[in-house]
């Protein structure tokens, strides 16, 4: 009897914990299908949502922004994403409220020194921050042509 009582609890806490992290991941895939919306329109107010106050963003060229600097460089349209669509996306939840994503991208973006199109490697960092999941880093790095 006590072994099954034990079974049931561990196949109910199982199942919890799945269910738990299943919201989650819908919730941190929805935040950032908005983070990317956000960047390509360069929606000021919607990035000050999604973006996390300690944000750090380092670029494929080594450079690092933080919120406001990268807001700026999307509202004065120093960067303008025109194209952000991810090849490969995984979420892990090593944390409570602690989302890693790692995965391909292709970005195609302009810029004062021309046109960028790039297939990034990445490992970006939510928080969740009072209810809402955050973005809180991001670092990738660009992967060579394919080859023929």
């Amino acid at each position: 009897m006590k072994t099954s009582f034990l079974l049931f609890l561990t196949a109910f806490i199982s199942l919890a914990l799945h269910a738990a992290e299943d919201v989650h991941l819908t919730a941190v895939m929805a935040a950032d299908d908005a983070r990317v919306a956000a960047m390509k329109s360069a929606d000021e107010s919607q990035l000050k949502k999604v973006f996390s106050g300690d944000l750090r963003y380092a670029h494929s060229n080594g450079v690092v922004d933080s919120k406001d600097s990268l807001i700026t460089i999307l509202k004065e349209g120093r960067t303008k994403y025109v194209g952000y669509d991810h090849v490969e996306r995984n979420f892990t939840f090593p944390a409570p409220g602690i989302a890693l994503m790692a995965g391909r991208t292709r970005i195609q973006a302009e810029t004062a020194t021309g046109k960028m199109d790039s297939v990034l490697s990445y490992l970006a960092v939510w928080r969740q921050e009072d209810g809402q999941w955050r973005f809180l880093a991001w670092q990738s790095c660009k992967l060579p042509p394919a080859a023929p």
